[in-house]
């Protein structure tokens, strides 16, 4: 790969961080230093060449790209204050690659803060499933300007089929929380569906098979509701319930700041909320249709 950047750091190896970091680890062929609160991930990629960092402030001194990509914007917010974070480790010229999915304002406040650190902040959440991470087909969403979008590019490219970038710092998270939006909403409006046609004597695989051929057909039919509303399978340790609703908060926030009544999206809202208080919270997100089988929406 023809790149000028000579050592990467990757911070937080969970279900989509480690593969993500391995698809970017093999095949930049850069040294690549991780990071992560469990040992496994950690090992597992030391396998395929990583360097397991001593500490976050090694990490972030040796690294001229540092990757993130952990469970909210109030992490990220958190990995950068901290005492040996990106903001109190002196390495100017560093880019920092944030693959999570954050709120606006804390991605924009933070790299205006970087900044004046002489480092630079690229927002870069993923969307798709942990199978696309694993095959190196993400489809990612970039706040950059159009310079260091080329520069970074490369290695995007390295996990991503699908790389747009959408603006300014901000922009990728913009576009990335009103994608998850849609899908939540799409997700709800196919439960219903089937709930419906259940009840009126319509089989859901029946109705689910006929809607993929119709103007009802959707990557959320497709995935969600075919592999996971239809055969009941919402396992932990996936994309849960909790997280999905912490990405349509940033939504809802995103919605309150611009004046737009997300009537839809408050709707979603409504139902991570019941699915938590059934004990679903820590389930894959989907498992909302449960509630719609259950009549009690």
């Amino acid at each position: 790969m023809a790149t000028s950047f000579q050592q990467l750091g990757f911070i937080g190896l969970g279900v989509m961080g480690e593969p993500i970091c391995r698809n970017l680890l093999t095949k930049s062929g850069i040294p690549t230093r991780v990071l992560d609160a469990r040992p496994e991930p950690v090992q597992r990629l030391a396998g395929h060449g990583a360097v397991a960092a001593a500490s976050q402030r090694e990490l972030i001194e040796q690294a001229d790209v540092v990757f993130l990509s952990l469970p909210s914007g109030e992490i990220v917010d958190a990995v950068a204050h901290a005492p040996d974070g990106l903001l109190a480790v002196d390495r100017p010229g560093q880019i920092v690659v944030d693959l999570s999915t954050t709120s606006v304002d804390i991605a924009r406040r933070l790299g205006r803060e970087l900044a004046e650190r002489g480092k630079t902040l690229i927002d870069a959440p993923v969307a798709r499933t942990r199978a696309a991470a694993e095959a190196g087909t993400l489809s990612v969403m970039v706040g950059a300007t159009p310079q260091l979008y080329e520069r970074v590019l490369p290695l995007i490219r390295t996990f991503a089929s699908d790389v747009t970038l959408c603006g300014p710092i901000g922009c990728g998270q913009v576009v990335k929380i009103l994608n998850n939006m849609v899908l939540f909403e799409n997700v709800a409006a196919i439960s219903e569906a089937k709930a419906i046609a259940e009840r009126a004597g319509v089989e859901p695989g029946l109705l689910f098979d006929t809607l993929s051929k119709g103007s009802g057909d959707s990557f959320a039919l497709r995935n969600h509701g075919m592999k996971a509303v239809i055969p009941g399978e919402f396992p932990e340790r996936a994309f849960s319930v909790e997280y999905a609703r912490k990405d349509l908060r940033y939504a809802l926030r995103l919605a309150q700041e611009h004046g737009v009544p997300a009537r839809g999206a408050q709707y979603v809202d409504d139902l991570f909320e019941d699915a938590i208080g059934a004990g679903d919270g820590a389930r894959y997100w989907p498992v909302i249709s449960r509630l719609f089988d259950a009549g009690k929406k």
